[in-house]
């Protein structure tokens, strides 16, 4: 990925877990209203109640949205922000059974829940996973889910764009799909599929004031964390506590100041590893191309020896680290070098990693950026830029 520096997990035998393997054929087709009766008995209804203890009216609200079965065993895909922190999951399938629904494991950061369904699914339809790393620019896509409450709803587009990092937003910083197949709230969760039916992508966000940009989660990030969400009930990452930008020569000579190259530590998250070492944080906001800086913090410039003079090195070493490692920092600051060496303990969750559902429009976190090394990134700012969440609350559509 170039421009761009992301964390994602990687692995794991997803037909452990009884998935349907991906048909792979990428020439399919099937006549639309076909294809539709044929996949869409696999996506279902969700609606989520939350209680907010801290109201005196208005305590109980409900959000709607969308989720798609994975297997026979009643597994359901669906986003993090439709279904986390709910007092109640309940599911609408496409026969009109309502149920329950277990959630068994989210992960806010790449908004991806799994659920259990506690109702008899043999025979019934189940959702094939696809490749998302075989999606091209322009292929024919559809979405299918539960717009403003409105069942069982197929749109058709194209694939816009792929890799998209979204700026501001901590909870969506890995790369995404993007399509102008017309997805609204109430489709979160849905899934995004291919001309041959395969679930590509789970539909998740839409750029506010936009005319059909869409963004879908790649189901290969699904397929990668699916058996940790069962297992642990989350994504278990390493965590440090810095969050920054890699440092270039490019950069260095722009700004003319003493730099080094290596990660530019900008924020310090309060409690972490990084802060009980005494990492510093950055002190001057610089806008320099478009791109905001925030300077005067440390610099990282090697992780257990290793030089982090390219993206690529810096990816594999932040992919190696795990709970419990021993680290050790070298790090630049005013001139001096020093080393620090810590323990990484599990990442907790964040208050820049909920995103909620209140409210159908969100304001992208100004000066903060993913947490590193669950997530880092080199984000390119855009000025006024909205997202909104394709969860529907109730009394908006629902």
């Amino acid at each position: 990925m170039k421009g761009y520096l992301f964390s994602i997990l990687i692995a794991s035998i997803i037909t452990a877990i009884g998935i349907t393997p991906a048909i792979g054929n990428s020439d399919c087709a099937e006549p639309m209203p076909e294809l539709f009766q044929r996949v869409s008995p696999s996506v279902i209804s969700i609606s989520a109640l939350a209680l907010d203890p801290f109201k005196i009216s208005g305590r109980i609200s409900t959000a709607t949205g969308s989720g798609f079965i994975i297997d026979d065993k009643g597994l359901v895909l669906t986003n993090s922000h439709v279904v986390f922190d709910r007092q109640a999951i309940i599911v609408t399938l496409d026969d009109g059974r309502k149920a329950e629904a277990k959630l068994l494991g989210a992960d806010p950061i790449f908004d991806l829940a799994v659920l259990r369904i506690p109702v008899p699914l043999e025979g019934h339809p189940v959702a094939v996973l696809g490749d998302s790393d075989s999606v091209r620019i322009g292929e024919d896509v559809i979405a299918i889910g539960n717009p403003f409450g409105l069942e069982q709803t197929l749109t058709r587009g194209v694939v816009s764009g792929l890799n998209r990092i979204l700026p501001g937003f901590p909870f969506l910083t890995l790369p995404l799909i993007q399509t102008d197949a017309s997805i609204n709230p109430g489709n979160s969760g849905g899934p995004l599929m291919n001309r041959c039916g395969e679930v590509i992508g789970i539909n998740t966000s839409i750029l506010a004031e936009a005319q059909n940009i869409g963004f879908a989660i790649p189901i290969n990030v699904a397929k990668s964390v699916i058996p940790e969400l069962i297992k642990h009930g989350r994504v278990i990452r390493p965590w440090l506590g810095v969050s920054g930008k890699l440092v270039k020569k490019e950069l260095m000579e722009i700004i003319n100041l003493p730099l080094v190259e290596g990660f530019l530590i900008e924020t310090v998250d309060p409690g972490s590893p990084a802060q009980q070492a005494g990492i510093h944080g950055g002190e001057l906001s610089v806008t320099i191309g478009g791109t905001e800086f925030l300077l005067g913090g440390d610099i990282i410039t090697e992780i257990d020896g290793q030089s982090l003079d390219d993206p690529e090195s810096f990816l594999e070493v932040i992919a190696s680290l795990k709970v419990g490692d021993k680290v050790g920092l070298t790090l630049f600051h005013k001139k001096e070098t020093r080393h620090v060496e810590l323990t990484l303990p599990e990442r907790p969750i964040l208050p820049g990693d909920i995103r909620t559902s209140s409210s159908s429009t969100l304001q992208p976190t100004r000066g903060r950026f993913p947490s590193f090394p669950s997530s880092v990134g080199i984000l390119l700012r855009t000025k006024n830029t909205e997202i909104d969440p394709l969860t529907c609350p109730k009394g908006r559509g629902e």
